[in-house]
């Protein structure tokens, strides 16, 4: 049985918010629960509706990272934005959005970046991933172990500490320690950079779900 998604639509441009409802309303599995235009409604609206996807402009009255990590604590973030600057995608990212569509995509783009992020993954179009990859500084030339490889794959496919954990049979102290020992051999500064190091270097594919 296919499980129904419910999704919040966040944009000040009433042209496109009633488009993207829409077609949205015509995928037997997604149910629109709230469409906003204000940003200062998000999390008043989200506390009142149950909602899984937000859909959120990144360009609404005011920029909407300043409520990206507020809002990701409820719900899964999905940026749809018409800017395609990379700098925008990788703050988006550290605020704690899911995903980034932009909005020339077409529908099954979006569809398939909701799908993603319901499922605890990050989604991002490969060109993008590929893009902040070639502008991240040279890795310096070191070897990870196998262990080290194992979490870095596990985490770059968007899987928290305690779930690495569970799969490698340690604990999640030690998964912990190795991604700090990660991090510092490959000059990484989060999970962020991480997954787009182990996309360049062919740990993981541009993406790759986690099984």
């Amino acid at each position: 049985m296919t499980t129904t998604v419910r999704v919040a639509i966040a944009d000040d441009h009433a042209l496109f918010r009633q488009g993207l409802k829409s077609m949205l309303r015509l995928q037997p599995e997604i149910t629109v629960v709230a469409e906003l235009e204000r940003a200062d409604a998000l999390l008043s609206t989200l506390e009142r509706t149950p909602c899984d996807v937000l859909l959120l402009d990144l360009q609404m009255e005011r920029a909407a990272f300043v409520d990206i990590e507020d809002l990701a604590q409820r719900v899964a973030v999905v940026v749809v934005t018409a800017t395609e600057r990379v700098e925008d995608a990788v703050a988006a990212l550290r605020a704690g959005a899911r995903g980034l569509v932009f909005k020339r995509f077409a529908l099954e783009t979006l569809m398939t970046a909701i799908h993603t992020v319901m499922e605890g993954h990050v989604w991002l179009p490969p060109e993008v991933q590929n893009e902040i990859a070639s502008q991240l500084r040279e890795q310096p030339a070191v070897s990870l172990t196998r262990r080290e490889r194992e979490i870095t794959r596990h985490v770059s496919l968007g899987l928290r500490n305690a779930e690495v954990a569970e799969k490698l049979g340690v604990s999640e102290g030690t998964v912990k320690t190795h991604l700090n020992n990660i991090f510092q051999k490959l000059g990484l500064r989060d999970r962020v950079e991480l997954t787009l190091y182990a996309v360049r270097t062919g740990i993981v594919r541009a993406n790759e779900r986690a099984q």
